[in-house]
């Protein structure tokens, strides 16, 4: 009976959430329902509601007080911080710092005229280091489709091949400016910075290196077979007349970070330690002083900083409200007991932390696929990986690492996901055929990452 309870049934609501998420149903209210529905049938067990700090003293309101206590949780701690790092994203676009970094990055991509697909291929590093400062899937996709996919097109690589190595810059989501990133972060105890520098670059970089060959070999074979021709386009150059020293804002918050975090420390005996949020917070001024330097329109550019608090007000609406929907999902399945269900099947069967992980891996990967979205797989699932890792005495940063980043790979293989439907509109390709052209790379990637983080 347990393990129809604690298995069969929350395998049904993720089913049925998949489903409606694949048929493009707004995810935030399908995860939010699913999940009160699954609390539901928990209380209609006898089962109690997850993590709820106090009950109003009716099981039914108590669904609305879980709600409630979830909000103000998420927008007075990680929630503040991501929609600081959104509004500064969105900032950055708006006085073309994120132009004239893309812009400067791309630069030495041209003394490789020789050799197209090495070309192709070196647009992934670079764009990943963008996309760390950067962090917005679709964002940077359409930026570098409109700076450096023409030129590798040029080349004489086809539009698939160009676009896929575009898309594959998107593919690990990764940095302390990360949603993602800071949801596994807390999940694990850790700041942004540690988790970013101690565990995500240490498998990040072989993990770039193997894509990196894959997609110079794939893409090189099929280019050939289909006989691709070099194009030549009528577009415009990618210019931008924004000073080139814009470049640095984009990045500021980084440095900032890592130069006054634990590991650097220029003071040791009086320590200045910053935070993600106020770090952001001391770039945004920077900036803002930047524009009235180069603008000298005082009203202008103070009007400019209102794209500061819409682009967080956006990011409440899109990216908050999805952690708190996710959050009532998770705590919807650990309220029918999946946790202990699926780790006494996995101990059953001999699986141990190294089987658990390697299996909510791929299902994170799966969910990314069908959702077409990193962050409601990631944050549907990842708040799990505690519970499990203190179950089986395993390391929960071990664990939750590889979750966190095969939710980016499976949205690079998700012809419905945002980042992949936007670049193949503007580069004019089917997101059927992108999809298709990343399959091999990343989930061979996949697999390399499995086997080396759990065995190497």
């Amino acid at each position: 009976m347990m393990t129809i309870v604690s298995i069969i049934i929350p395998l049904q609501f993720i089913a049925i959430a998949a489903y409606l998420l694949f048929k493009h149903y707004h995810p935030q209210s399908v995860l939010l329902l699913c999940g009160l529905a699954m609390m539901c049938v928990a209380i209609a067990l006898g089962f109690g509601i997850p993590d709820l700090e106090e009950s109003t003293g009716l099981a039914f309101f108590d669904l609305f007080r879980r709600l409630k206590e979830s909000m103000v949780g998420r927008v007075s701690g990680v929630g503040l911080m991501i929609m600081a790092i959104g509004g500064f994203v969105a900032y950055m676009k708006k006085i073309g710092a994120s132009e004239v970094l893309v812009y400067i990055s791309m630069q030495p991509l041209a003394f490789f005229k020789r050799y197209p697909y090495v070309a192709t291929i070196l647009v992934i590093p670079i764009g990943q280091l963008l996309f760390i400062c950067t962090p917005s899937a679709t964002g940077l996709g359409l930026l570098l489709v409109a700076s450096i996919y023409p030129v590798l097109v040029g080349l004489g690589v086809s539009r698939v091949s160009a676009v896929s190595v575009i898309s594959a810059c998107t593919v690990f989501d990764m940095g302390p400016a990360s949603a993602n990133t800071a949801r596994a972060s807390e999940l694990i105890g850790k700041s942004n910075v540690a988790y970013f520098i101690e565990n995500q670059l240490a498998l990040a970089i072989p993990l770039t290196l193997m894509l990196m060959a894959l997609y110079y070999f794939v893409n090189r074979y099929f280019d050939r077979k289909e006989h691709v021709k070099a194009e030549t386009f009528k577009r415009e150059e990618f210019k931008t007349d924004v000073p080139l020293v814009y470049a640095l804002l984009p990045v500021l918050p980084l440095i900032l970070l890592i130069v006054f975090s634990r590991f650097v420390q220029l003071s040791p005996e009086n320590p200045i330690i910053l935070e993600t949020t106020t770090a952001t917070f001391i770039a945004l001024f920077v900036a803002f002083a930047f524009e009235l330097i180069r603008k000298r329109r005082v009203k202008e550019v103070f009007a400019s900083l209102k794209t500061f608090w819409e682009g967080m007000g956006k990011v409440f609406a899109s990216v908050i409200t999805l952690i708190v929907a996710a959050e009532i999902f998770s705590g919807g399945l650990i309220s029918l007991g999946f946790i202990d269900g699926l780790v006494d099947i996995s101990r059953d069967m001999g699986f141990g932390a190294i089987g658990i992980g390697i299996l909510m891996t791929v299902i994170i990967f799966l969910a990314s696929l069908l959702m077409g979205s990193g962050n409601a797989s990631f944050f549907s699932f990842g708040p799990l990986v505690p519970d499990i890792a203190t179950r089986l005495g395993a390391n929960a940063s071990e664990m939750i690492l590889p979750m966190q980043l095969s939710s980016s790979m499976g949205r690079a293989v998700s012809p419905i996901s945002g980042v992949v439907v936007a670049i193949s509109e503007v580069a004019e390709v089917s997101p059927f055929d992108l999809a298709k052209r990343n399959l091999i790379p990343l989930c061979a990637t996949l697999v390399f990452m499995l086997v080396y983080h759990f065995f190497f």
